[in-house]
């Protein structure tokens, strides 16, 4: 049972390259139910790994590998297939590119370097999985315009927050 987790990350893992064909198709609809369904196995997973203290050395790779694998492809295949602003998948790619790199900096420098998430990064993940499921959900006609604009914003500001807190939290530890 310790391996369900693994298990639920490596199944989202799995599902990405599908999702991102549905998009690229645009058939919104039928994605939606999909992507709520990996969007919850994130969730689940880490509240198994940590309720039951299931978690793995693994599983603290494969999991933000996962969401970045995820949300990065989408916002990318969504933007390129013009469904969502090219500039807000700039931002949100941005953001994960300087996050590696600096990460994989670190990791050079100082070796094996914890690097593990804010509270700023986990809402800022929370948000872009909202706002590509309600991007989607208008996307495939259900009106949710408004809340789409508002979710769009919140996530150029939560992309811009969780980077500061990311480069505040590695600038006082390396002091």
């Amino acid at each position: 049972m310790k391996h369900v987790p693994n298990l639920l990350t490596l199944a989202r893992i799995a599902l990405t390259p599908y999702l991102f064909l549905l998009m690229w198709r645009h058939d919104y609809r039928g994605l939606l139910w999909p992507f709520a369904l990996v969007g919850i196995t994130d969730v689940l997973d880490g509240f198994l790994a940590r309720r039951f203290q299931w978690s793995s050395r693994l599983g603290a790779y494969l999991d933000p590998l996962a969401d970045k694998l995820l949300l990065s492809g989408s916002f990318l295949v969504l933007a390129l297939s013009g469904a969502i602003p090219g500039w807000l998948a700039f931002v949100v790619l941005g953001r994960d590119i300087v996050i590696l790199a600096a990460a994989g900096l670190l990791y050079l420098v100082q070796s094996r370097r914890a690097f593990p998430p804010s509270p700023w990064g986990k809402l800022s993940t929370f948000v872009q999985v909202l706002y590509i499921m309600f991007a989607m959900g208008n996307l495939a006609g259900i009106h949710v315009a408004p809340a789409v604009i508002a979710l769009q914003w919140a996530v150029a500001a939560l992309a811009a927050a969780s980077l500061a807190d990311y480069g505040w939290r590695v600038s006082k530890k390396a002091v």
